[in-house]
């Protein structure tokens, strides 16, 4: 989420164009460049990741086996484990990254920790990363289904793996059936959202500026597919609640941007008053910021009274078969094959009075 204002919309006067010099434009390859630094601190923080969700497997404490119990070993399953590491690191980079781009975009600080060129190459280069992990994510949890179609021959281990990994729809089992391509879409707008930037002079400001918005998008899908499927955030209990809570300066930001945009043309002013464009364009933005509102006291409400669409961890844990069944990307499955012998997935892990029934998205 990039600043979107102009000298123009500032109302200041936009230097002459033979100023403006080709070689000052901001370039996908500089950016790379730029991002080593910030793509080294993920891949570190995603191995601590990794290194924790391993300990807590073998030290049977692990939020993931309680819901699959069948994923005890962590030398088997070390791709799914470091699918979820990526995903964490993804999902952090993007708060990161969606934090500076309000911050940018809002209403201007009096002043700034650093300079704010600075924040706009942080802000550039955290959303290179995030789309990065995003897609690191994607590809462990295909390889670990590639693992695991052993039966199959090499052809058809790549593509269940693929396709049940990129492909929307083609997942068929649980939650997943939902929660992969909300996961799949959050990736395949980052991408050509994320790189629109790069050739804004040729797409045009505005028109890069009106896509752009859409990112916002990009980081609830994020959420939401974790909130739904995330394994270590299955249960009703404090990791659920710090997610929900990191979500609150998001939605604030977000309704300080609404309420005091930077370019004039957003700003609310009367309907269809002068200058302030037609009347639909009015109720957009007047509904814009009244959603904004009420996300920041829904998220309010969920903190405050715990009811944040969690299960309840189940006293006896299901136990295995002799043939483990299939794993999910975060969540449980409910086995493909019956004969496997135990009952996996939401219905072992939904306990009668619950406030989630199986499969079903996160109540608010």
């Amino acid at each position: 989420m990039l600043p979107e204002t102009t000298p123009e919309d500032d109302g200041t006067t936009a230097p002459p164009a033979r100023d403006r010099r080709p070689a000052d434009r901001v370039t996908l390859r500089s950016d790379l460049r730029a991002a080593l630094p910030d793509a080294t601190a993920a891949v570190v923080v995603t191995a601590a990741v990794f290194g924790f969700f391993w300990a807590r497997m073998e030290s049977g404490e692990s939020a993931t086996v309680a819901v699959m119990p069948f994923m005890d070993d962590a030398r088997t399953y070390w791709m799914y484990l470091l699918s979820q590491a990526f995903g964490w690191s993804a999902l952090l980079w993007a708060w990161g990254t969606v934090m500076l781009g309000l911050l940018l975009s809002g209403p201007r600080p009096a002043r700034l920790p650093v300079p704010r060129g600075t924040l706009e190459r942080w802000h550039r280069t955290t959303s290179l990363t995030t789309t990065a992990l995003m897609f690191a994510h994607a590809l462990m949890f295909a390889a670990e289904l590639v693992r695991y179609e052993a039966k199959l021959g090499w052809a058809g281990r790549l593509w269940a793996g693929f396709a049940d990994s990129f492909v929307p729809g083609w997942y068929d089992s649980g939650t997943g059936r939902v929660a992969i391509p909300i996961g799949q879409g959050a990736l395949y707008l980052a991408v050509p959202l994320g790189l629109l930037f790069y050739v804004r002079h040729r797409i045009g400001a505005n028109s890069w500026r009106r896509l752009h918005r859409f990112v916002i998008v990009v980081y609830v899908l994020s959420v939401w597919h974790t909130l739904l499927y995330g394994t270590n955030v299955w249960y009703g209990e404090w990791p659920r609640t710090v997610l929900w809570l990191l979500q609150l300066p998001v939605a604030v930001l977000l309704l300080l941007r609404l309420l005091r945009p930077a370019r004039r043309a957003e700003r609310l002013g009367a309907a269809g008053g002068r200058g302030r464009g037609s009347l639909p364009g009015w109720v957009v933005r007047a509904a814009g910021r009244v959603v904004a509102v009420a996300v920041v006291v829904g998220l309010l409400v969920v903190v405050a009274s715990g009811r944040d669409g969690g299960r309840e961890r189940p006293a006896v844990p299901p136990t295995t078969g002799r043939t483990r069944p299939r794993p999910s990307e975060h969540g449980p499955v409910r086995s493909r094959r019956p004969a496997d012998g135990m009952m996996t997935g939401d219905r072992a892990t939904t306990v009668r009075g619950s406030r989630c029934a199986s499969g079903a998205i996160p109540p608010v």
